[in-house]
């Protein structure tokens, strides 16, 4: 399994760290943050001790109201349970009981450079440890962005995929990965493509070599990442495995789980493959709103006839 640790958070979110400062490499295995509020009030059947414990204004603002005895008997019965981190999002000021106990106890207490809005807060930290703990695998391929959509090329060595996806750029595509894509698992139904950091911004071209696609065509010609709604594999041309229907039947690429949509390209000199894919992942976005030429076109047929 997966893990980041206190001070990745520490490091991603420029955190002021008040105590634990040698507890950092606590590791953290849970990719969503809680916020406590029914524990305060003694609640404790379902607190997500695993979680990062998120303080905001209105769980400070709740503290100061309460008398010293009860601050520190509310304080100390969620300290006892050892989270692996607090995190202060509202100025930290007047919470002796939480440092005091945070010290005996060696947690990390953590806070904002600046008071942020905690729901706002919470929404990057969750975003970031999702993609950090989210199940991954690396495949083959070449991963870009055509017209906003992610999608993953995918063929044998030497078919011509990197050289699909310079053409792509040149239309005004991004190019997210080339050679190995990683995928991450998000959710059931979202595989989020992206580099190994090594090819990062690189795409390797036969007879030319490595080229850095940023340096050549600027910003725009590179994404960092980008969810996968089409897995198209190139395929050299098979005599007669072709046909004219309407519409193939949609076929699916598991990817741990997800289903992702499958197209697969012959490839024949002459045909724009580069064209192809644009045509392909248009269609896939009329689909996606309802829409079907196929369906349209039998309609017309039968209008006709009728």
């Amino acid at each position: 399994m997966k893990t980041l640790t206190v001070e990745n958070l520490v490091k991603q979110f420029s955190l002021k760290v008040l105590t634990g400062v040698h507890n950092l490499q606590q590791p953290i295995s849970q990719p969503r943050s809680h916020r406590p509020g029914l524990e305060f009030v003694g609640h404790f059947d379902f607190f997500p001790t695993e979680r990062v414990q998120i303080l905001g204004r209105k769980e400070i603002n709740y503290l100061h109201k309460l008398s010293i005895e009860e601050r520190q008997m509310r304080i100390g019965n969620i300290v006892k349970y050892h989270p692996h981190c607090f995190i202060v999002t509202a100025r930290p000021e007047g919470l002796t009981y939480l440092t005091q106990y945070c010290i005996e106890e060696n947690i990390p207490l953590l806070c904002t450079n600046e008071p942020e809005t905690t729901s706002e807060f919470m929404m990057k930290l969750d975003s970031y440890m999702v993609k950090a703990l989210a199940e991954e695998i690396a495949v083959h391929g070449v991963c870009v962005n055509v017209y906003g959509m992610g999608i993953l090329i995918r063929g044998k060595s030497g078919v011509g995929k990197s050289e699909t996806a310079h053409t792509l750029i040149g239309k005004g595509h991004r190019l997210v990965a080339d050679d190995i894509v990683v995928l991450k698992k998000l959710s059931p139904r979202t595989i989020l493509g992206t580099h190994d950091e090594k090819t990062k911004e690189f795409l390797s071209l036969r007879s030319i070599g490595l080229l850095n696609v940023v340096r050549l065509y600027g910003r725009k010609a590179f994404q960092d990442e980008t969810r996968i709604a089409l897995d198209i594999e190139l395929k050299k041309w098979e005599k007669n495995s072709l046909n004219n229907e309407l519409e193939h039947e949609q076929t699916f690429t598991d990817y741990m789980g997800v289903k992702v949509p499958h197209v697969e390209i012959q490839l024949q000199p002459g045909r724009d493959v580069a064209g192809l894919i644009e045509a392909a992942a248009n269609n896939w976005l009329l689909k996606q709103q309802g829409y079907s030429a196929a369906e349209e076109f039998m309609k017309r047929l039968e209008s006709e006839f009728n």
